[in-house]
């Protein structure tokens, strides 16, 4: 894993290629799939998390969000509430789907890309959606929610539906 070195006057060390960089390099290093950790010079401490909220705060405040103002505050609410490990452990694992299937979907893709179009797009579309939902409905199964494939009656069990409250 690279590391990248933090100093005192904010300024970045990539140690694998030997020179200072900025944060917008790091966030190319992210989109390029490189991993790195970032470590605080005067410290020693491990800031990535630090940084890599850094970069999202500079990505949300130019151009086109990604969060709502609503998504936000629904985050925020999760902080100390009882059910913060359950929905980091949902984030992560939705996240992880969402980015195995956008990496089937373009598989997909570039094998089909001699038939016909739209009978592919709309299978792999279809496939995916199954796919989603049986992951949704396994988790919320293993959250307390009922398991009813219709929808119609999945109703929390005990304080799963409940907001996150601090303890």
């Amino acid at each position: 894993m690279r590391t990248i070195k933090k100093y005192p006057n904010r300024r970045l060390y990539d140690t694998e290629i030997s020179r200072y960089i900025t944060v917008s390099d790091l966030r190319q290093l992210i989109v390029d799939g490189e991993e790195f950790g970032v470590v605080d010079v005067a410290s020693g401490d491990d800031i990535t998390r630090s940084v890599l909220l850094q970069i999202i705060n500079e990505q949300e405040n130019g151009g086109q969000p990604l969060f709502t103002t609503e998504i936000l505050t629904n985050l925020i609410r999760f902080y100390g509430g009882t059910t913060q490990k359950m929905f980091t452990d949902y984030l992560d694992r939705s996240l992880s789907l969402f980015v195995e299937q956008q990496q089937s979907y373009q598989d997909r893709f570039a094998e089909f890309l001699g038939q016909s179009s739209v009978g592919v797009m709309s299978e792999m579309a279809k496939r995916n959606l199954e796919v989603w939902q049986d992951a949704q409905k396994n988790f919320l199964r293993s959250a307390g929610f009922s398991g009813d494939d219709s929808g119609a009656s999945s109703k929390p069990s005990s304080k799963a539906g409940k907001k996150p409250t601090k303890e």
